[in-house]
């Protein structure tokens, strides 16, 4: 399935997908982080690397950036055997390393898409990887990054971008 073929739901983060979606605050951090959501793809932003961002204001003004893999990425990897997520505090820069995802197949760097520190990683799907292969725009998602440098959004690209990589790239194997 390609993740234009999943239905998108609107307001990026607000939306819970089901009935036991939790409300959770990450320590000493006001952002509102539900457990359970579903972004619409369209509206993300993309790295070239296959990790996808949701970006949010909070009601301070901080810049909050949910991460995750792409389904492309998480097709190409295959059977997914263990995901290493990053600590709640590490400092990260756009395209340092933020994790790694294990397959059959290889062991793959997981990328950041901005500058900025954790504030939440997603310890269920690191447990439950089904959910990352079922469902890497809502219960898959990674890590919460609070943007710290947001000159480094300007990096990313839109949809349509994206999936001219995704084409291209699935033309070269």
């Amino acid at each position: 399935m390609h993740y234009s073929d999943l239905p998108g739901l609107h307001g990026v983060l607000k939306s819970p997908i089901a009935s036991g979606t939790r409300r959770l605050s990450s320590p000493g951090q006001d952002f509102p982080i539900e457990w359970g959501f579903r972004v619409n793809p369209d509206e993300l932003k993309y790295t070239k690397t296959h990790e996808w961002v949701a970006i949010e204001k909070t009601s301070d003004g901080k810049t909050l950036a949910v991460v995750g893999i792409t389904d492309f990425a998480v097709q190409s990897l295959a059977d997914l055997v263990f995901i290493e997520l990053p600590p709640v505090g590490k400092e990260v820069k756009a395209g340092e390393p933020l994790g790694q995802v294990e397959s059959v197949k290889a062991v793959s760097d997981i990328y950041s898409p901005v500058t900025g520190r954790v504030v939440d990683a997603n310890s269920h799907v690191a447990e439950h990887l089904e959910d990352l292969t079922a469902d890497p725009f809502g219960r898959g998602w990674l890590a919460k990054l609070e943007v710290t440098d947001p000159t480094s959004l300007s990096g990313l690209l839109d949809r349509a971008s994206y999936e001219a990589q995704c084409a291209a790239e699935a033309e070269e194997h």
